[in-house]
């Protein structure tokens, strides 16, 4: 499956089902607390990922995340990893505008961030824990690029496929992700199929038996 059909696949079923998917096969599930910023917003892609960490004395170098804005492209989500910090913003306009620039489908920052305003007028999907005027410049540092990071809990490695919405956030190890796509797309189908019902007027006790959306009568891949 190419990587452009693989992330159509996670688009179409959105992270409640994907969460679901992982936890049939006993992959971690989905979070919540980290939200769209700025309206209601979705993207999947795949995980370019930055650490970060507090500034201590030193030499400045280049400002954080513009190295993973620079090795990004049209299917990419930058992973942010500041530690759930709520108290620094960890992106900002300027870095919305070169992720844009660079195609990139949004940012999901464990952590704040701040210009809400800029990212809105750029169409640009930013996910975090809030937001804050405090500026990044002086207080944080980047500790890695494309290496493991931790957001909410979870794991994320470079090139993770990475479905964010309104719901909530969840992260599919590459290796797993056409498996996880298929399950989560068969959930789907079963829950629109029981809300067919529904509709029709069949009692909901009846409609969602726990066994069946639970698809237990279906084989783990």
């Amino acid at each position: 499956m190419s990587n452009s059909s693989l992330l159509s696949r996670f688009a179409a079923v959105g992270s409640a089902a994907v969460s679901d998917a992982l936890d049939r096969l006993g992959l971690p599930s989905g979070v919540g607390g980290i939200r769209p910023v700025w309206g209601p917003s979705a993207v999947v892609g795949f995980a370019v990922t930055v650490g970060l960490e507090p500034r201590t004395d030193g030499p400045s170098g280049a400002h954080i995340a513009t190295t993973a804005v620079e090795i990004s492209d049209d299917q990419s989500v930058i992973v942010v990893d500041n530690q759930g910090r709520t108290d620094v913003s960890c992106w900002g306009g300027i870095l919305s505008l070169g992720a844009v620039q660079r195609g990139v489908r949004g940012v999901v920052a464990d952590g704040v961030c701040r210009d809400v305003a800029e990212a809105r007028e750029l169409g640009f999907p930013v996910f975090s824990r809030g937001s804050i005027p405090a500026t990044a410049r002086g207080r944080l540092r980047q500790r890695s690029a494309g290496e493991p990071v931790g957001v909410a809990g979870l794991t994320v490695e470079q090139g993770d496929v990475i479905v964010a919405d309104e719901t909530g956030l969840v992260v599919v190890p590459r290796v797993r992700a056409e498996e996880v796509a298929e399950i989560a797309t068969a959930i789907v189908a079963r829950e629109r199929a029981i809300a067919d019902e529904v509709r029709a007027g069949a009692p909901l006790s009846q409609a969602m038996d726990d066994a069946r959306l639970a698809g237990e009568n279906e084989p783990v891949r």
